[in-house]
């Protein structure tokens, strides 16, 4: 890892860059915000935000969230693989697990005890399905795919021929203990999970905006259009298999919290994926919130509703004022 300053847990300091290592070699690219709320000499915890497609860790919708975030703990943010910096392909939400589980475990790695991840539209199927099969008491073997064939893209699916990707930047999702990749420890599993904007179930066409981000995710000339318009390299290769949906997710992350927020004029997912999202979690550590006048994800997400999220995951971390992060 490289950065550019001397930023600590709980220590004010300038902003951090580095490049970390997915479980399968995918380098990405990633950035340390400091705590700057007052109170606590340390920071009460570290809480990592996973960007829609599209995104990157320096659009200026994501900054604007790390400028509230950071008042209630550190933040890491970073480029999912084929976006921004960060090497590889998307895989629009399956492999982006392995991406998400490098940045909690270089926030451990930091020192925070304590880390809540934060996810929004595909980032918050990624949270889902990280909190489900990165948990300090998983089992071992594979848990995070259903029998079957199916294709590439998250909320979206993805076909085509053109080989555009590099070797092992497709294929089974590393497992605790699957020979696709190496065994893996708790240092990357996260403590709360707040999912934004998130799609419910795989393969949805429901709404205009979805048909088209299908056909730029499905045809090779979509995703020259992708590559060269929204910078975002996407895979053509099929899923096989298909992974585990957020809704097949939800149920799995108890007793881990989980936060479902939506808008009710999201102009991609209906409000029925919220609410099968959160009637599978767990009801005892479910909330749900629908946002009267929100539309979707980070670009639409104002200081208010930033800040009732922080605030929400400060309250589960309780914690002496000087005690560790």
């Amino acid at each position: 890892m490289s950065g550019d300053g001397g930023a600590r847990p709980g220590r004010p300091g300038p902003r951090e860059r580095t490049v970390l290592r997915a479980s399968d070699g995918v380098p990405i690219e990633a950035a340390y915000d400091p705590y700057e709320g007052g109170g606590r000499k340390q920071a009460p915890g570290a809480i990592v935000l996973a960007h829609g497609f599209s995104g990157s860790v320096d659009r200026p919708a994501l900054r604007r969230a790390v400028q509230v975030f950071v008042q209630y703990g550190a933040v890491i943010t970073f480029s999912f693989r084929g976006h921004g910096g960060s090497g590889g392909h998307s895989t629009v939400g399956d492999l982006e697990v392995l991406d998400l589980a490098a940045a909690v475990g270089w926030a451990r790695s930091l020192g925070h005890a304590r880390v809540a991840t934060v996810g929004f539209s595909m980032g918050g199927s990624v949270v889902v399905r990280h909190g489900a099969l990165h948990r300090p008491e998983a089992h071992e073997g594979r848990t995070d795919a259903h029998p079957g064939t199916g294709h590439l893209g998250g909320a979206m699916g993805i076909s085509g021929s053109d080989d555009i990707g590099r070797p092992g930047d497709i294929g089974r999702s590393p497992g605790i203990g699957d020979a696709a990749g190496p065994a893996r420890t708790h240092a990357d599993h996260s403590d709360a999970v707040v999912a934004v904007s998130a799609p419910a179930r795989w393969y949805y066409r429901g709404t205009a905006p979805m048909r088209r981000l299908h056909w730029v995710i499905q045809r090779p000339v979509g995703r020259l259009v992708s590559r060269y318009g929204l910078r975002t390299r996407i895979h053509p290769r099929d899923w096989d298999p298909v992974p585990l949906s957020p809704v097949a997710a939800a149920p799995l992350l108890a007793p881990t919290p989980l936060l479902v927020v939506h808008g009710d004029q999201d102009p991609y997912f209906p409000v029925d994926h919220p609410h099968s999202l959160a009637a599978a979690g767990d009801p005892d550590c479910t909330d749900l919130w629908l946002v009267e006048g929100f539309g979707h994800a980070e670009n639409a997400a104002g200081p208010a509703l930033l800040h009732r999220i922080g605030s929400w995951v400060g309250d589960r971390w309780p914690a002496p004022p000087d005690g560790p992060a």
